[in-house]
């Protein structure tokens, strides 16, 4: 993984020695897969919390076989993207041996982060009633499609379904046609930043009581926050929203503009904006001036004018051209780019977005940064997403004290899945070699 990373992106440059974590000290159990889940509780790593990450022996999670995948690496990039920072442990929650050894690492944790179908957790006797009686102090978040409780908690559910049944697909696109999905999973991505933010609640709010508490997100009702205030505006007018193509239905003009070589965005969100862009960017002070141009209102109206008279100006020079004309006038602006010109931009490699990071097998590995700067406690250093079960003994050690013998007691009874029951006790365990 060496080349191209290290001409398109820089060196990640490590977090001060001795700095202090966030959430250093705080321990987490996770039952997670896919993205949602997995997604919140590596913001958690990433902020400092021992997150170990509680797999099915042999395949693990099942995101860890989404496309493309990176043998190097033991997985696709997509799981990698999800896994940073943790730890991980084999067990078979079907053999008592592992619930068993399951509960025990629970006992030790602050926070138990779950994303199991309905039901599922509480038949494998890990529910929250059970588990906070040995451990009044528990942070239990259970992330779901449509909840635990009610008419559809039954449900399964994933990011597009959300998308759909929210209304958000139908706010996107363009009036001549269905609208469509996001491809980026935004409701995943924005599901787990709500748990995540639910569970440091939880810990500020435990700081006070001393108690635990369970936790609900549901991708559905999330999916909802994620419309903005489109629901609000259908309840007041009656009246559903028009899907806009790459326009702004509330302010005028904002869109896309074609320059001679490009396309870029600009977004005039209120009169002055729509002054300068008029006099400082184009010299057009008649039209600024125009009184049917006064108002936000006005313009909007009339958008198929202004937008014809904007783009004949703006074919005529290079985007460059514009570029600095508006960044000068303080007019917002920005170039429509593909996620690979975006992930080498300028302001992409200014802000450190995109880094590599050290690794003793394989050179370098790309790294994609969590949008979060503190002063005094930074962000842990980014680790590559472990191999499943990569680190099933160090953690018995660390957490539940066991050794080498117990260990392989252990998974001679089953607890680490039928590979390691049917080898001999001599015979190294799968995740060891």
């Amino acid at each position: 993984m060496t080349s191209p990373l290290e001409t398109d992106f820089p060196e990640y440059r490590p977090r001060p020695a001795g700095a202090e974590l966030a959430l250093q000290g705080i321990r987490v159990v996770d039952f997670t897969h896919f993205i949602a889940g997995p997604l919140a509780t590596m913001i958690l790593a990433d902020m400092g919390a021992e997150v170990v990450k509680v797999e099915s022996p042999g395949k693990g999670d099942d995101f860890r076989q989404y496309p493309p995948m990176i043998a190097e690496f033991g997985g696709g990039a997509p799981f990698i993207w999800t896994n940073r920072n943790k730890r991980s442990i084999a067990l078979d929650l079907k053999s008592p041996e592992g619930v068993a050894l399951a509960r025990e690492l629970i006992a030790k944790a602050d926070v138990v982060v779950e994303n199991f179908s309905t039901g599922v957790i509480e038949r494998l006797g890990l529910g929250y009633n059970t588990l906070r009686e040995s451990n009044p102090k528990l942070i239990f978040c259970s992330v779901s499609a449509y909840g635990r409780t009610g008419a559809f908690a039954d449900r399964s559910g994933f990011d597009p379904i959300a998308q759909a049944e929210s209304g958000f697909v139908s706010m996107n696109g363009y009036t001549d046609r269905e609208g469509v999905r996001a491809l980026a999973p935004v409701m995943d991505i924005s599901t787990a930043m709500m748990a995540c933010n639910a569970i440091l609640g939880a810990l500020v709010a435990r700081g006070r009581t001393g108690k635990g508490q369970a936790i609900e997100v549901a991708l559905f009702d999330n999916a909802f926050l994620m419309t903005g205030y489109a629901p609000l505006q259908q309840i007041f007018t009656g009246n559903e929203p028009r899907r806009p193509g790459n326009t702004s239905p509330d302010t005028c003009p904002s869109g896309v503009f074609r320059a001679k070589d490009r396309s870029f965005f600009i977004n005039s969100g209120n009169t002055q904006i729509f002054q300068r862009l008029m006099t400082q960017v184009l010299e057009l002070p008649d039209v600024a001036a125009d009184p049917a141009y006064a108002t936000n209102k006005d313009r909007v109206e009339r958008r198929e004018k202004i937008f014809a008279l904007l783009q004949d100006a703006f074919e005529k020079q290079p985007w460059s051209h514009w570029q600095a004309r508006m960044r000068s006038a303080g007019v917002p602006c920005g170039e429509l780019r593909t996620v690979g010109e975006a992930i080498r931009s300028p302001e992409a490699r200014d802000r450190e977005i995109v880094t590599r990071v050290p690794h003793p097998e394989l050179g370098w590995v790309p790294n994609v940064a969590l949008p979060i700067r503190y002063s005094d406690t930074p962000l842990a250093d980014p680790v590559l997403a472990p191999r499943v079960g990569e680190h099933t003994d160090q953690v018995l050690a660390e957490w539940l004290e066991h050794d080498s013998a117990r260990i392989r007691e252990l998974a001679q009874a089953g607890a680490f899945g039928a590979a390691c029951q049917a080898g001999s006790l001599k015979a190294p365990i799968p995740w060891a070699s």
